[in-house]
């Protein structure tokens, strides 16, 4: 199946053009400032940056409804503002302050929200797709009508526990949609020299599980893939798997300096490529903003993004005696 694109002016409201704008440049502005604050050392051990796949979390969480679920890997900031959680609480416990999401003990890799049904956040490669599929059967078992989002990397997609849970994900009929960010890269190894599959999506056909490979570019066209597959799961047909082609313009982590791809070649993704520049584009060329507006837009988001940096500087670390709750035994 050919990639889902647009290739003519979509018929997308200017109030969901902007929203969608907004909600790519906040996760933006976001992982910028967490670089920064990761350069001072205020943020400790591993980090991740989203900066580039905006465009995915966005169209799929425009497709998601109140009570779905997702599940993700350590890339997970970008998640976690898409779903609706507050910056300060990310912020804080990226800092690793008690006013995080997980008391500052969590950090970037292992943040969680019951209120709005993100599950992490898994530092283990793979380890969250069967997780997801059991988010997946609890919520069959319990009847309803909700769908769960797994999200993994290129570099998972190699993993053996993800076909095992294609597996069981179909045998059971599960409402999950296994979304595979393809950024393009396994760490420092890309998808090219990792395997010989013309795509990952098409993996599923073993099992029997249907999927598609989507722009993961262009918001609109991860939107429109993402109502096809939730509509699939919410029908009762069991899995649906969305190859997203993405790129990310950061190293894996930040203490990666990505030399085994050229400056060009991620010049070139920025310039032609990148998901808020092409809606920043629609709106102006559709006279749904001018450019007065979207500076606003940036403005208010800095200032967003500046009280989530101070509000991690001024919630205090955990103390000692914190250390052993929150756990199982």
């Amino acid at each position: 199946m050919a990639t889902r694109k647009f290739t003519k002016k979509p018929h997308v409201s200017a109030e969901t053009l902007t929203r969608y704008y907004r909600d790519m440049l906040l996760i933006r502005r976001f992982e910028e400032k967490a670089g920064q604050l990761y350069g001072m050392g205020l943020i400790g051990g591993f980090c991740h940056l989203y900066i580039g796949q905006e465009a995915v979390v966005v169209g799929l969480e425009a497709a998601a409804d109140e009570g779905d679920k997702r599940v993700t890997s350590y890339r997970d900031h970008g998640h976690m503002l898409a779903c609706g959680m507050d910056p300060n609480g990310v912020m804080a416990e990226l800092t690793g302050r008690e006013g995080g999401y997980s008391k500052g003990k969590g950090g970037s890799m292992h943040m969680f929200s019951k209120d709005r049904h993100f599950y992490g956040g898994h530092g283990i490669v793979g380890a969250q797709v069967p997780i997801g599929a059991g988010l997946a059967f609890s919520d069959k078992y319990k009847g309803n009508d909700r769908v769960t989002f797994a999200y993994f990397g290129d570099g998972a997609a190699n993993q053996g526990q993800v076909y095992e849970t294609y597996n069981m994900a179909e045998l059971w009929i599960l409402p999950v949609i296994f979304v595979i960010e393809n950024n393009q890269y396994a760490m420092g190894t890309s998808v090219a020299r990792s395997t010989k599959s013309r795509s990952l999506w098409e993996r599923g056909a073993a099992y029997g599980i249907p999927g598609e490979m989507v722009d993961g570019m262009d918001v609109l066209a991860v939107k429109e893939a993402g109502q096809k597959a939730v509509a699939h799961c919410r029908a009762g047909k069991g899995p649906y798997i969305l190859e997203v082609k993405t790129y990310r313009y950061r190293g894996h982590s930040m203490s990666d300096p990505a030399k085994y791809r050229t400056r060009d070649e991620v010049q070139k993704m920025r310039e032609e490529r990148d998901p808020i520049k092409h809606v920043r584009s629609l709106l102006l060329t559709g006279g749904h903003a001018t450019e007065d507006d979207l500076k606003a837009i940036d403005k208010d988001i800095k200032a967003i993004i500046k009280a989530s940096a101070d509000f991690a500087r001024e919630s205090p670390e955990p103390t000692l005696d914190r250390l052993w709750t929150d756990i199982y035994a």
